[in-house]
């Protein structure tokens, strides 16, 4: 039970690293005694985020990488590869929101979220395969972890359609990759989140209170609230949940009527 939860020694990657919920799970990764690689688009943003996470005996390493071509998905496997031999915990967690009218919704920003949301995921795991077969074994499985939203659980009102179309794919996608990546002692597993303070989540960044007021339980998420689902998916505490998706919402996902939705940025 005292290893229940633990990471030590374990190496992972965390995709979109580098702010909101991506940082918040490098971060308590280290805090279990995993050694973290974390990618984002910004070199200055994800090096900054590395050095800040290494703060205090952990182990942080940027590999700052555009993620959302087959290329760079390759690109990235590549470059860890040159520096580890196996991986523990890929986290999928990068990810993009596009809000437009219907009738003036753009093909870019159909096709961004898309790519990044949906297709890397697919193609990142398909191009570190190597590495997560090299950790995998039946007493220790690896893990991939698809972070999702509750956009693909519910109907949020706001006109996000590619975003809440990626987050459902990636639900369903979670499932098709647990049932064939079980048999090479991986475990696919994603968390869907409900608000939680990022960039990306601008009603919960800047109207933090008005939102909590529309969620069951009274709160928006905390970094703590993260921290434990992933670190619980991650360790051998998790080990048994093969392609579940595990809502992080405060209850949001199931008092839909109550809910007006959240508006994501770009």
């Amino acid at each position: 039970m005292n290893n229940l939860f633990s990471l030590q020694g374990r190496v992972a990657l965390v995709t979109g690293g580098s702010r909101g919920i991506g940082k918040m799970i490098a971060r308590a990764y280290i805090a279990q005694g995993a050694k973290v690689y974390i990618t984002a688009r910004k070199a200055a943003a994800c090096e900054a985020t590395a050095q800040e996470l290494s703060q205090g005996g952990g182990e942080c390493i940027a590999l700052p990488i555009d993620i959302s071509s087959l290329d760079g998905a390759r690109k990235l496997a590549a470059e860890f590869s040159a520096r580890e031999n196996r991986l523990d915990i890929l986290v999928n967690n990068a990810g993009a929101a596009w809000a437009a009218a219907f009738d003036s919704f753009p093909e870019n920003g159909w096709d961004k979220v898309m790519n990044l949301n949906l297709k890397a995921p697919f193609f990142l795991t398909q191009s570190l395969i190597a590495p997560l077969r090299a950790a995998a074994h039946a007493d220790k499985p690896a893990k991939v972890i698809n972070i999702a939203s509750i956009d693909g659980i519910f109907v949020n009102p706001m006109e996000t359609y590619s975003y809440a179309a990626s987050k459902a794919g990636l639900i369903h996608l979670t499932r098709r990759m647990a049932a064939r990546l079980i048999q090479d002692h991986i475990v696919v597993s994603a968390i869907a989140p409900g608000p939680f303070v990022s960039d990306m989540n601008i009603d919960a960044r800047d109207h933090g209170d008005a939102v909590a007021k529309r969620v069951p339980a009274g709160r928006i998420g905390t970094d703590d609230d993260m921290a434990g689902a992933a670190i619980f998916l991650a360790s051998r505490a998790g080990d048994y949940v093969v392609g579940a998706t595990l809502a992080v919402d405060g209850g949001v996902a199931y008092a839909q009527p109550g809910f007006e939705g959240t508006r994501w940025s770009e």
